[in-house]
């Protein structure tokens, strides 16, 4: 009887930890996040994060661009099958996956300058942001950006 019910309160335990992973999402970088532009501040894209079988990738779903601007951009820079592809669809983001702490492994493209970096990814303030690094060689040799999560 003791047995059946420390199996009991496992189960409940384990189901209402799943239930709040799955509800808040925050504990995953799988959703969709807003890119928020280095030099002005504004925001730049939208790009959606799947995973398949443990491995994250990121597709850009929505450009934030002004009226006099083309609003379809073709990734005339990016070189292989990405080249002059549009960048809405694009994936800008693969690879990644999950080392206990953060994502790592992964790629990153560039759609401006067309060039690819290595990547890595955080979770901080709790899900609701996440720390995207491009670098070259090693981490050190790299820069960061911020995406906000969207609701």
């Amino acid at each position: 009887m003791h047995k059946v019910f420390k199996a009991s309160v496992l189960v409940a335990a384990l189901a209402i930890a799943g239930s709040a992973t799955a509800r808040d999402g925050n504990y995953t970088p799988v959703g969709t996040w807003k890119t928020i532009d280095d030099a002005s501040g504004k925001p730049k894209s939208l790009v959606v994060i799947t995973e398949n079988n443990g491995v994250l990738q990121g597709k850009i779903e929505k450009l934030f661009r002004a009226p006099n601007e083309d609003q379809n951009p073709k990734c005339d820079k990016c070189a292989g099958a990405n080249k002059d592809q549009p960048i809405i669809g694009l994936v800008i983001l693969s690879g990644l996956k999950y080392d206990g702490k953060e994502w790592t492994g992964g790629e990153i493209t560039d759609p401006a300058t067309g060039k690819v970096y290595k990547s890595k990814a955080e979770l901080i303030e709790g899900g609701t942001k996440l720390q995207v690094r491009g670098y070259v060689g090693v981490p050190m040799f790299g820069r960061s950006q911020t995406w906000v999560r969207e609701e």
